[in-house]
């Protein structure tokens, strides 16, 4: 353990996920990007993956609880620095009021390419614009517990890695492969034609006059299936829709028209990944 080091706890203090991703910060700092996990879940599912961490910062009182990880940092990379502050000193430096255990500043892991995470997929969701980070980590739990191989993310949505959502998604971020579309807003014109190209059938979740249902045939025998799921107010681009193959809609009862964009997530990707009956390839 290290006394405190306040210029190397910027990571943990006054850097925005935009500074932490372009790898702005103190020397140290990943040219490739920095993100912050928080809770032993999370930062335990990172080392796992392979992620490198460069520094953890724990309050005392988490101390005891975090040893394991703690250890294990210290055993598999020892140059990695490990912070213990008062429960004074981290809400001073870190601003937060309550954690779920210790911090752990990563180095950003490698980006996926697109062409090697289609080729061993079968089962892919498209995330549209989603800028909600309890969402997007829910989605990400969702796809890792049923089924789904991959996530595509357009450029903007929010980072998956965002402390918030990597804890919400219980470090399933770092267990399903994903990856950023590059490009236009607007990614569907130019990334569904590519998606066809390899197979994929593509369903757009939409409240269309013409939209299927969730148990249509041809989702349901489909190969390979993308789902493309947006924000709940503004929904999909229409160049989105019109792209797709299908527009897709799950039957409502007493007059609702709508879920959580993480709860229909969840549904679709039990009836369409979940009960192909098979086990993704990256499980």
């Amino acid at each position: 353990m290290t006394h405190l080091d306040y210029e190397d706890l910027r990571l943990y203090s006054g850097l925005t996920d935009g500074q932490l991703r372009r790898g702005e910060g103190p020397a140290g700092a990943s040219a490739r990007g920095v993100f912050i996990a928080e809770s032993q879940r999370v930062i335990e599912r990172a080392l796992d993956a392979g992620v490198r961490p460069l520094s953890l910062f724990v309050e005392e009182h988490w101390f005891a609880h975090e040893r394991a990880v703690i250890e294990r940092v210290q055993c598999e990379y020892p140059q990695a620095t490990v912070y213990v502050a008062s429960n004074g000193q981290f809400r001073g430096i870190t601003g937060y009021e309550v954690t779920r255990g210790a911090l752990a500043a990563f180095e950003r892991p490698q980006p996926l390419s697109l062409d090697a995470v289609l080729a061993r997929a079968r089962r892919i969701a498209i995330l549209e614009d989603v800028t909600n980070y309890a969402n997007m980590g829910a989605l990400f739990r969702s796809a890792s517990a049923l089924g789904v191989d991959a996530v595509l993310t357009s450029p903007s949505c929010h980072d998956p890695l965002y402390r918030r959502c990597a804890r919400v998604s219980m470090g399933t971020v770092f267990q399903v492969p994903w990856v950023r579309l590059q490009g236009a807003r607007e990614w569907a014109p130019a990334v569904v034609p590519l998606l066809r190209r390899r197979g994929f059938v593509t369903a757009a979740m939409a409240l269309r006059p013409d939209a299927v249902s969730l148990r249509h045939p041809a989702l349901r025998e489909a190969d390979r299936l993308a789902l493309v799921l947006g924000t709940e107010g503004e929904g999909l681009f229409d160049s989105t829709i019109k792209a797709c193959d299908h527009a897709v809609m799950i039957p409502m009862s007493h007059g609702t028209d709508s879920l959580n964009v993480a709860s229909a997530a969840a549904i679709a990707f039990w009836e369409l990944c979940h009960s192909s009956g098979e086990e993704g390839p990256f499980a």
